[in-house]
């Protein structure tokens, strides 16, 4: 995954000796897996519960919907490659875009196709999670 980052690192947690951005490209990371897997208690860890996501067709997604598209098997992701990934950290917030190659199933109909994702992370109480996001579909 090719990583273009132009930030400020943030500080160094005393506790994990990991910067900011380590945090936040391990979050990264685990998200992908659980989207992969579909493991919602993951996915449920990694979503504040006021979650606003727009979808690549416009459409504003909650942190239930999400969540519920994984639990029902609805949504079946069956290969993500990420690349193209921006990181920037402002104080307790990051700022991810990435491009995906994404495959996979929604309610039993199959997709392909690029994917960018814009998400915000937070640290909150001494967590980060995901606060917003937006995905567009890449064309060409």
């Amino acid at each position: 995954c090719e990583k273009t980052v132009s930030v400020n690192l943030g500080g160094i947690n005393k506790i994990t000796g990991m910067t900011t951005l380590e945090h936040i490209i391990e979050k990264e990371e685990s998200l992908l897996h659980a989207m992969l897997t579909s493991d919602v208690k993951v996915l449920d860890d990694l979503i504040a519960d006021d979650l606003i996501f727009t979808d690549h067709t416009g459409r504003v997604v909650n942190k239930a919907e999400d969540l519920e598209s994984h639990h029902t098997g609805s949504l079946k992701i069956e290969s993500i490659d990420p690349s193209e990934q921006a990181i920037k950290i402002y104080g307790n917030t990051a700022i991810v875009s990435v491009l995906m190659k994404i495959k996979g199933q929604y309610l039993k109909q199959p997709f392909e196709g690029k994917i960018r994702y814009s998400r915000v992370w937070m640290n909150i109480d001494n967590a980060w999670i995901i606060v917003a996001g937006h995905s567009s579909a890449v064309i060409g």
